[in-house]
């Protein structure tokens, strides 16, 4: 596929045929994906392949109750862990919601499951003094992860960020012996999908790029 055509349907697969992603086909992705940037050129990332069943279902059983919440903010219009409106759903509300399973199937189901760490010794937050939630650190991983799933976007594969499992990384770490120094950035389920979608819906360029100041003209053609 050529790189602009890989760029505009690489999408977020959540279901995956029986067929298996080899190994050598998965060092064949990251061997290339490596070369994404990071904050120094520190290379601050561990990835944790996973392909036992049982790690997988521990994985996704720890992530049900944050689905449980998600779902529930989704279904009353709400925008999931948003850092600026709190939720106005009571304990009660959530605990009665069934989570979505496409929120944690493909953790469980997955042929292969990749958890990507960040050593955060090794990163710079140069937004961690400001009233708001850290940003800057991500860019310095997720590089990295964009590019595996690109790649396996052209060879037939596909596979999604996840990031529910954020919300409970104290177990995560646990379970995979992650040090304390380390943070769990996140779980990327992969395979071959049941569909290639090849027809993705973006905003247009001009509905949010703008020249000069944020209320300035949109960028045109």
């Amino acid at each position: 596929m050529d790189l602009f055509e890989v760029m505009r349907c690489t999408f977020a697969a959540r279901e995956y045929t029986d067929e298996d992603l080899p190994d050598s086909v998965l060092y064949e992705l990251i061997e290339h994906a490596r070369f994404g940037p990071s904050g120094g050129n520190r290379q601050a990332g561990r990835i944790i392949v996973v392909r036992d069943k049982a790690v997988q279902a521990q994985l996704a059983d720890m992530t049900l109750p944050v689905a449980q919440r998600y779902t529930a903010q989704a279904l009353a219009g709400e925008t999931p862990y948003n850092v600026t409106r709190p939720t106005a759903l009571s304990d009660e509300q959530i605990a009665a919601t069934e989570p979505m399973p496409l929120l944690t199937e493909h953790i469980r189901n997955a042929p292969v499951l990749l958890v990507v760490c960040a050593d955060l010794s090794a990163l710079a937050a140069l937004d961690k003094d400001l009233d708001r939630i850290g940003m800057a650190v991500g860019a310095s991983i997720y590089p990295l992860v964009w590019n595996i799933l690109l790649g396996a976007r052209a060879r037939g594969y596909g596979g999604t960020f996840t990031t529910l499992s954020l919300a409970v990384e104290p177990q995560v770490k646990s379970l995979l012996n992650i040090p304390a120094e380390w943070a769990v950035a996140t779980l990327v389920p992969m395979g071959k999908p049941v569909k290639q979608l090849t027809r993705l819906k973006r905003r247009e360029v001009e509905e949010f790029v703008v020249r000069d100041s944020f209320d300035g003209a949109p960028l045109s053609k």
